[in-house]
């Protein structure tokens, strides 16, 4: 196989790829937290599941990318940029799912200390999510101007 055609394939799976490996470890490092969380409190275990599962958004932002970036056919043309796209947006998600997750943790700890804070405690990460949320839009932009 041609090796811009082999990219060509690299990229297209990466944003999938990449953000599964993001939200995979974001929601670890989230649920460590949520764990530890749970045994020194009495209540809300509730929400530390659904702050742990924050990060996994970024795997459901890959597979559209993926999709969409899809060409009817894969060419040396077309190649090139469905690498980079593929591997920039993709590279993206991956490290916005690992902040996320570290700032769902952080929020996690502040809950079981001081729980009135907890929503406010929730806006880093629900930062880290509108930057995500860029790289996903730009992609799927991008994605629709790719040769085909």
């Amino acid at each position: 196989m041609e090796i811009t055609l082999m990219l060509g394939w690299i990229g297209l799976y990466a944003p999938l790829a990449l953000g599964a490996i993001g939200s995979t470890l974001g929601c670890q490092r989230a649920g460590m937290a949520a764990c530890g969380a749970m045994l020194e409190v009495e209540s809300g275990y509730g929400r530390f599941a659904g702050v742990a599962a924050m990060p996994s958004s970024q795997t459901i932002y890959g597979i559209v990318v993926t999709w969409m970036a899809f060409p009817a056919t894969l060419t040396v043309g077309n190649s090139p940029g469905i690498f980079a796209l593929g591997v920039l947006s993709g590279l993206a998600l991956m490290f916005s799912a690992l902040a996320q997750g570290s700032a769902c943790a952080a929020s996690i700890n502040a809950f079981k200390s001081k729980p009135e804070v907890f929503g406010i405690s929730l806006a880093p990460a629900a930062m880290i999510e509108g930057f995500a949320v860029f790289a996903f839009v730009f992609a799927l932009m991008l994605a629709g101007r790719l040769p085909k």
